[in-house]
């Protein structure tokens, strides 16, 4: 009885930090986005899919970064649906998949944070590029090695700078204080 009622707590605190992930997703564009290219060189969205899926595993990292993108598009129209929105879902449900799945795996260093975190900016880049090529194709457009290199690195590079510094100091704040939730192998499914 106290190991369901456990469960369900753990439950209930990650689907609220995963909401809370979101709304934050939902509204930083807001912050940021006052010079465009300044937003979009920040890469709001990324920072919340990324926290979610080190404080609370990969299924809630990977819901929160797949749902940002498509829920903004759809509310507030900005990203565009297709194809900035659909792309930046896959991109974002790997950096949060990939950073929960890693930090899970990984002990509890300052390290781990920055492996997990560069790795999963990779995948979720590849993953971006890969779906890039694909709407390109169905589209009848052309994604080159050149296109893809300006928007996941080139581009990219103020965002990638802002995750380097801000979100190693956040988890390991968040751990400090007890506040992340990637800890369970059996209770982490959305």
């Amino acid at each position: 009885m106290i190991n369901r009622q456990k469960a369900n707590s753990l439950r209930i605190r990650k689907l609220t930090y995963a909401a809370l992930f979101l709304a934050i997703a939902m509204a930083l564009p807001f912050v940021t986005g006052q010079i465009p290219e300044i937003g979009k060189a920040l890469s709001p969205m990324h920072i919340p899919a990324l926290l979610c899926g080190f404080l609370c595993g990969w299924p809630w990292g990977m819901a929160v970064g797949f749902l940002a993108p498509l829920l903004r598009g759809v509310v507030f129209g900005m990203p565009v649906l297709f194809p900035t929105a659909v792309t930046m879902a896959f991109e974002l449900a790997f950096y949060g998949g990939t950073a929960g799945f890693l930090y899970r795996m990984l002990p509890r260093k300052l390290w781990a944070v920055y492996v997990t975190l560069i790795l999963s900016m990779i995948a979720g880049r590849l993953v971006w590029g890969g779906v890039q090529a694909l709407l390109a194709g169905l589209t009848g457009n052309a994604f080159t090695l050149s296109l893809f290199l300006a928007g996941a690195v080139t581009n990219a590079i103020p965002g990638i700078i802002l995750q380097l510094i801000l979100i190693p100091i956040l988890v390991t704040a968040m751990e400090r204080t007890g506040l992340s939730l990637n800890q369970s192998l059996k209770e982490d499914r959305p």
